[in-house]
């Protein structure tokens, strides 16, 4: 999945208060942030292979310290009680951000063909293969980001201009970018990959200056 990783963090926010939007980012995509780095380190390996699935050409070969579910379970834990050590959250807030980082492994269960890895061996894979069914896939993750956004936008709102335009201007990037994943050419090299998947941090970013001009709607 791409914009139904967003979709959750979005939905998220309701029973986050007192969390920003970008640390909501940050988790569901944990997987994904620290995946192009182990490519680049050797640590994991993924070939590009068009046809493999219908909506992606990837092979994801080794990739059990980013993706695996052991691996996001013991990164949940690790991102959730740093959090909770310096911004002095509640459990309830620690439990939610670790679920966040291991949703990343049950959204990916849906999409991919048996490619998802349990534990850090890597030896045991599992995946329903959503992926070669696109007239399921694409609907589903849309509509999940579709109810990820409504829930967003009924819990804060802008307190300027910038809360607005930066807002939307994030949801339209995303859908642009997921069309350009769905539609594009699969990239040139395993380097290029994960050399452009290092754009997520710009999507963190962003989500933390939405945050900063927008606030929550009293209940």
């Amino acid at each position: 999945m791409f914009v139904g990783h967003f979709a959750v963090a979005l939905g998220a926010r309701h029973f986050t208060p007192d969390v920003s939007l970008g640390t909501l980012f940050l988790a569901c995509q944990l997987a994904d942030l620290i995946w192009p780095d182990f490519l680049l380190l050797g640590l994991e390996t993924v070939a590009i292979v068009p046809g493999i699935t219908v909506l992606a050409p990837f092979d994801f070969i080794h990739y059990p310290y980013s993706h695996s579910l052991v691996a996001l379970t013991l990164w949940g834990g690790l991102f959730a009680g740093v959090h909770a050590l310096l911004r002095r959250t509640t459990k309830k807030t620690a439990a939610i951000i670790a679920l966040l980082v291991i949703s990343h492994w049950i959204l990916d269960f849906v999409t991919h063909r048996p490619d998802m890895p349990f534990s850090l061996a890597g030896s045991s894979r599992f995946g329903l293969g959503l992926w070669n069914h696109p007239l399921v896939a694409i609907p589903l993750e849309l509509s999940l980001f579709a109810a990820g956004v409504w829930i967003y936008v009924g819990q804060t709102v802008a307190t300027n201009r910038t809360g607005r335009i930066a807002f939307w201007g994030l949801v339209l990037f995303l859908l642009v970018a997921y069309a350009a994943n769905l539609l594009g050419p699969p990239p040139p090299s395993v380097t290029a990959l994960a050399w452009s998947a290092q754009s997520l941090w710009i999507l963190v970013a962003w989500a933390f200056w939405v945050d900063r001009n927008r606030r929550l709607v009293k209940s």
